[in-house]
């Protein structure tokens, strides 16, 4: 994978990530080189999913591979403009991570099911449900579109467990910003 292609993952509580991503008025060229950017990212990140205001851009695109593996291309799904058009089944918690915020781990809530509608990369119309892990993954990139945060969906408890990392997370955008 080229190094130039590495976009920088912003980390909590950068102001971007609270923001609503703006919709992007058509799929060209520039699109299609910021979602490869946008997979070099994600998977030197070791993630499985990222969402376009995680690499500092107000643009609703998101990115997953459920495998997080850059040998299963096949795996990959880039959304262009997406909207979650259902939620159903059962809900379940799981335990989820964020590239946003490193090292922070927190049981979330989510329906087993969703169904979304985008563009693809080559300006096609996409849409379907999907179910189980790779659901669970759009659900979250999603919210990352809507200004909602891992940080957000934390139960009380989960907020305490967790309240080091995410002071520690606040101090260094402090810093960040002093220099």
């Amino acid at each position: 994978m080229s190094e130039n292609l590495k976009l920088q993952v912003v980390h909590y509580p950068e102001p971007v990530l609270r923001k609503r991503a703006k919709e992007l008025p058509e799929v060209d060229d520039a699109v299609r080189e910021t979602v490869k950017s946008m997979f070099v990212t994600m998977y030197e990140d070791k993630g499985v999913g990222l969402a376009a205001p995680q690499v500092g851009l107000r643009q609703r695109i998101l990115v997953i591979n459920p495998t997080g593996d850059p040998d299963q291309a096949e795996e990959e799904l880039a959304l262009i403009n997406p909207t979650l058009i259902d939620r159903a089944g059962e809900t379940t918690s799981m335990e989820e991570g964020c590239l946003s915020f490193p090292g922070i781990y927190a049981a979330v809530d989510r329906p087993d099911r969703c169904t979304v509608r985008a563009q693809l990369p080559d300006g096609s119309e996409f849409e379907r449900e999907f179910e189980g892990f790779i659901s669970r993954v759009i659900q979250h990139e999603y919210d990352h579109l809507e200004g909602v945060l891992l940080v957000d969906r934390m139960s009380p408890a989960e907020k305490v467990r967790n309240k080091a990392l995410l002071e520690e997370l606040i101090e260094d955008y402090k810093d960040r910003k002093a220099n």
